[in-house]
């Protein structure tokens, strides 16, 4: 069974030899990429990766729904800037708001922390002037927001202040992923209970 991320590191990579890389690739799932300054990650997401990815993406788009917001998933898109030499495949990304164009990057960049190492994603997300990152990891949900040109922690999103991250963490706790939505709903709709 596949219980931790696999990952190959590459250094002095060349902003081409990414851009062949992802072009061999193509449009295929999988793999995910990451590039900052020369050097490259691929990494393959674990069994469990996916199943807490899977879960958190279900209770960020339920909140949404249930909190009337508008939001559109875009997986794990490949946001570049050849400018800022750096690239990378978010878990899950979203916009927040009606949609109107295609956006150049994403308001919200989910990532699942399951295992250590690997590239600074903070760093290549600063980098594409991606607003909020949301870190998974360690059973929390941690917020990062986009100030002038670093991030900040933070225990609340800027997109969402209402969104409780203790609720989240409670229903990342359930059984299923069906449970965890049912939670949420539940929670949501009788705050009381």
């Amino acid at each position: 069974m596949h219980w931790i991320d696999q990952r190959v590191r590459l250094h002095a990579i060349s902003w081409q030899g990414y851009e062949s890389l992802l072009a061999l690739r193509g449009e295929q799932g999988g793999t995910r990429v990451a590039y900052l300054d020369g050097e490259l990650e691929l990494m393959s997401p674990s069994l469990n990766h996916e199943l807490l990815k899977k879960m958190l993406v279900r209770l960020v788009e339920a909140y949404a729904e249930e909190g009337g917001i508008e939001l559109n998933g875009y997986g794990s898109w490949t946001i570049k800037s050849a400018e800022a030499r750096c690239g990378v495949e978010a878990d899950e990304c979203y916009t927040v708001g009606a949609r109107t164009t295609l956006p150049e990057r994403p308001d919200i960049a989910i990532e699942i922390v399951w295992t250590s190492g690997g590239i600074e994603k903070l760093e290549i997300y600063r980098g594409l002037g991606v607003p909020e990152v949301w870190f998974w990891q360690k059973g929390g949900l941690r917020f990062f927001l986009l100030q002038g040109a670093d991030y900040v922690p933070s225990t609340r999103s800027r997109l969402w202040p209402d969104l409780d991250p203790v609720l989240i963490a409670r229903c990342m706790g359930e059984a299923s992923q069906t449970q965890a939505v049912r939670t949420l709903r539940a929670v949501l709709r009788n705050p009381e209970s």
